[in-house]
């Protein structure tokens, strides 16, 4: 579970009510920022709108993206760095077919599917080549639910924009009663705060973060891409840690220093 995105929004949604209760009207002004038709043009417009822009397949997977957001995946560069180590020091010392018992005990199909691919004697270049082409097409299906929600984001204030306009073209239309104006005009701008709650609160922070989440996992694998392919060409365990090093933070590889002890043989 990621708390900093729930602590964020939570925050974030509290501010509002408390900035909503605190006007001259107290908590009674809560009741000026309801308005079902305000809601229905805004979050109908805007969802409509992005329905029309995605085949049905990837309205669904962008929908039910939102729960990712809420759920930092596990990437623990310098455990993946370290088990790397400690398979080239199998491969140095027992050779590559040695790796295929080692393969059946990891979790991570990704490096299991790479180490698999070496121990079957595939060529370096083929293994970078299909492993690289799952890198992409998983970034890409990441980035259809990261563009859904930059969509929503783009969508709600131009759609919050519309329905201000639909309450102004009414609101001109009658002008016999000068008391009306200013309720009227202050309802026709409810469409605008629903845009920018739904481009602000919910779409920004998902969208950031799913993108956060996609950086860290392609970065991950990435490491296990280039660690995999040293240990096939033969590389000392030390070359193979330095090399992955360049990948973390200097904090990071202190950390890898001294837990590995200096790396293999």
């Amino acid at each position: 579970m990621d708390i900093s995105t729930i602590i964020g929004m939570v925050a974030s949604f509290a501010l509002m009510i408390f900035g909503m209760a605190t006007g001259d009207a107290g908590p009674a002004g809560l009741w000026y920022f309801l308005d079902v038709p305000s809601v229905l043009i805004t979050f109908g417009g805007t969802f409509g709108c992005v329905f029309g822009s995605y085949p049905l397949q990837d309205f669904v997977g962008g929908i039910k993206s939102f729960g990712l957001a809420f759920k930092a995946p596990q990437m623990d560069l310098v455990g993946t760095i370290k088990q790397i180590i400690d398979l080239s020091n199998v491969a140095r010392k027992e050779g590559l077919l040695a790796l295929e018992e080692s393969a059946n005990a990891l979790e991570e199909p990704f490096m299991k599917k790479g180490i698999l691919l070496i121990v079957d004697g595939t060529d370096p270049e083929l293994v970078r080549g299909i492993l690289e082409a799952e890198l992409v097409n998983t970034d890409a299906r990441h980035q259809k639910n990261i563009g859904f929600w930059k969509q929503i984001g783009a969508m709600g204030p131009a759609w919050g924009m519309i329905g201000t306009l639909i309450g102004l073209i009414l609101m001109l239309q009658n002008l016999s009663d000068p008391d009306s104006i200013g309720p009227s005009m202050a309802t026709a701008l409810v469409t605008t705060y629903y845009g920018s709650v739904l481009a602000n609160w919910i779409s920004a922070p998902i969208s950031t973060k799913l993108g956060i989440f996609n950086d860290a996992e392609i970065q991950l694998k990435e490491i296990m891409i280039e660690g995999l392919l040293s240990i096939q060409a033969g590389e000392n365990p030390r070359v193979i840690e330095e090399k992955l090093k360049s990948f973390l933070a200097p904090g990071m590889r202190e950390d890898l220093s001294e837990d590995n002890g200096g790396g293999g043989e």
